[in-house]
């Protein structure tokens, strides 16, 4: 089984370096199967030639980006470009490239994926988590999206409906990206996550959680989330999808 870990970046010279670090950690600490794709998304620091010679055990491939284009369009290419050569038993993992999120957690998710689930997210919400950091009015974001999805959507065993953090099963992955074509991510910000997440579910897949540590006071830089517009895009995305918008 192999894990191929994605990070889209965007000017993240200052915390790659350490996340690197700490997946190619991880990668020795559990013997991994495993590969890294940095896609570097228009950076206008050193995320490219940082990601470019990293010099550590695991493999770390790039995917250059010009100019920048957001995080959805940064998803869509690197989700695409990640399964290629995996066999669909193997793992796709998305994390966020601000240090925030720690690649230990893989270890568990991957263990989800093996006993049957197709998604496993990175939860902010299960026993056991916690969140340092983190401003208000991400918090609120992130519980208010949580609280319609389960009153519209109330998809079995979630409750962080926006994190990216997560662990895909191929075979599910493919399924999704095949089946809606062009149309797998449509949104322009960070409500493409959301976006996967309604669409793999569609697919009738299994989901769970494993509950996270977030770390955002290790976070350099201001976060590149606009809260308000993404509010906006959350609640159209879960009016489309009760209406059947999302379908190709």
């Amino acid at each position: 089984m192999h894990i191929r870990i994605v990070l889209p970046a965007y000017n993240e010279e200052e915390s790659l370096p350490p996340l690197l670090n700490r997946i190619n950690d991880a990668y020795n600490l559990f013997k991994w199967d495993a590969s890294v794709l940095v896609v570097n998304d228009g950076s206008k620091d050193r995320t490219l030639e940082i990601a470019r010679n990293f010099k550590g055990d695991i493999k770390v491939d790039v995917l250059d980006i010009q100019p920048n284009g957001g995080l959805a369009g940064a998803i869509n290419k690197g989700l695409r470009k990640a399964q290629e050569g995996l066999k669909d038993t193997d793992i796709i993992v998305t994390m966020d490239a601000d240090d925030s999120q720690t690649p230990f957690l893989i270890q568990r998710m991957a263990l989800q994926i093996a006993e049957g689930s197709d998604l496993v997210i990175a939860s902010r919400y299960q026993p056991g988590a916690r969140i340092k950091g983190l401003k208000k009015s991400r918090k609120f974001f992130s519980w208010a999206a949580g609280f319609l999805f389960r009153v519209l959507v109330g998809f079995e065993g979630i409750k962080d409906y926006t994190c990216g953090f997560r662990a895909y099963r191929v075979d599910m992955l493919r399924k999704t990206i095949n089946y809606y074509g062009d149309k797998f991510i449509t949104q322009k910000g960070f409500g493409c996550m959301v976006e996967v997440l309604l669409k793999v579910a569609s697919q009738s897949a299994t989901m769970n959680e494993v509950p996270m540590i977030l770390r955002y006071d290790l976070k350099q830089g201001e976060s590149k989330m606009n809260v308000q517009k993404t509010m906006k895009q959350t609640l159209k995305l879960l009016l489309d999808f009760k209406m059947g918008k999302l379908n190709p």
